[in-house]
């Protein structure tokens, strides 16, 4: 038989069982229980089905692209499985609402009784970084969220933290900000300077799975490539590109 010449060398015929496809930006995400385990999953736990059907889904739901690190699956040994979003992630989502009117943010520092909040993370000498703040701004919407956040709440001690503690708390300034703005697209992420994820950086996993793909190691096709024209667009197990329930995005 023939190959279709506007489908790509790398693509198998056969997809596993419980391939999910959607769209993202012009690319086209293909995620399986065996590309989340094998690429999107971090830590020395073992996730459950349950947790890769969830992680699968919320991905789906909130058009989020794991290859380009917006999202990856974290557990340590008995602990429930968490989901790690990164902030630009949030910012995306929020820029593709027609309603979103950008926004503020820095640390909250304090010098004897007094107390300011400055944009940015640059601490002047003399104040005590004490915590960190920001402003998401809607259209549709008379006053901004604001999150306010301590210091104390937050500082896990460990190298990122100690190196960049005004750069970290804004941070998480800015996407409990974010959540408060956008609670039905954002309530369900969490960045990892939210929760207590172990002083490791994620991998960069793209050009391992193009390693993957040359090598033919796997039976089945991990990635994302971007989206084939009409014209040569094929059938694909549990194609998913059906209007997203996000209300607004």
């Amino acid at each position: 038989m023939t190959q279709n010449q506007n489908q790509p060398a790398s693509t198998p015929a056969q997809y596993e069982r419980g391939t999910t496809v959607y769209n993202v930006g012009g690319n086209q995400v293909k995620l399986s229980p065996t590309i989340v385990r094998n690429y999107l999953t971090k830590g020395d736990g073992k996730v459950t089905d349950t947790d890769i059907i969830q992680f699968i889904s919320i991905c789906q739901f909130n058009k989020l692209n794991p290859f380009l690190n917006e999202a990856y699956l974290i557990k340590y040994g008995s602990q429930p499985a968490q989901m790690i979003t990164s902030k630009e992630a949030y910012f995306k989502r929020a820029e593709a609402n027609e309603n979103y009117d950008g926004y503020q943010g820095g640390v909250i520092v304090q010098r004897d009784d007094e107390i300011s909040e400055l944009e940015g993370a640059f601490i002047p000498k003399g104040w005590t970084l004490v915590g960190g703040w920001a402003k998401i701004y809607r259209k549709d919407r008379k006053y901004p969220a604001v999150s306010r956040v301590n210091l104390d709440e937050y500082d896990k001690k460990k190298s990122t933290w100690n190196e960049k503690k005004g750069t970290m708390i804004a941070k998480v300034a800015k996407v409990q900000a974010m959540r408060e703005a956008f609670p039905s697209q954002l309530g369900a992420m969490y960045t990892s300077e939210e929760v207590d994820v172990r002083d490791a950086e994620y991998e960069d996993i793209s050009s391992q799975v193009e390693m993957e793909k040359a090598a033919e190691a796997n039976s089945e096709y991990a990635g994302f490539e971007p989206e084939p024209s009409p014209a040569s667009s094929h059938e694909s197990p549990q194609s998913n590109d059906a209007p997203s329930a996000i209300p607004g995005f």
